[in-house]
């Protein structure tokens, strides 16, 4: 099964909020790049799908993590099988037809001659925010819960640009935002090297 595949079968099985069959439609819409966009410019997964791909490493580390007795029992996390879903499924709704292609030159080292090579570049056209652009755009098809949102919208942990203080204290309050994060982290620096 393809990725694309995968996350299509991993939101119909836990998503089925008012509203989420509207979002699954604009996803897979011609309007939408969701599953042809890469997951950043240059950092991991830069390639065609690696969103997609990226948002379904990022359930599977996060429902690994969740699913620890540690967690259920000491930290008294328990989210829902669709809150699982929809934070880690749609922590990126922000970088959805953000990423376009453009051309640079660059030498072949066997040849050495210059040419021509695909590379992505930043065109956003929502300037809102990462976090809180997802959360953002989730919004305009189905309601998330406070937890939800939260997590989405402070996935990023301390690697953002607010205050730290601010952030602390939302992590402090939402600590599904801590495990989306870890999950984040793990997905981008273990699973996708």
């Amino acid at each position: 099964m393809d990725y694309k595949q995968e996350f299509i079968e991993i939101y119909k099985t836990n998503i089925t909020r008012r509203g989420s069959e509207k979002l699954l439609e604009y996803l897979d819409s011609e309007k939408c790049d969701f599953f042809t966009a890469p997951a950043s410019t240059r950092y991991h997964l830069s390639q065609e799908g690696g969103l997609c791909r990226h948002s379904v490493n990022v359930y599977r580390c996060f429902k690994d993590y969740l699913s620890r007795a540690r967690v259920k029992e000491v930290y008294g996390l328990n989210p829902t099988e669709e809150s699982i879903a929809i934070m880690a499924l749609l922590h990126d709704l922000c970088k959805i037809n953000m990423y376009k292609t453009s051309m640079r030159n660059v030498k072949n080292e066997q040849t050495g001659q210059w040419e021509k090579v695909p590379y992505y570049t930043i065109d956003d056209q929502i300037p809102y925010g990462h976090g809180e652009k997802s959360v953002y755009l989730a919004e305009h098809f189905m309601r998330l819960t406070h937890e939800e949102a939260f997590a989405i919208r402070w996935h990023m942990g301390f690697s953002g640009e607010e205050p730290k203080t601010i952030i602390g204290n939302a992590l402090n309050m939402y600590p599904l935002a801590v495990t989306l994060h870890i999950a984040d982290m793990e997905a981008t620096f273990f699973v996708e090297k």
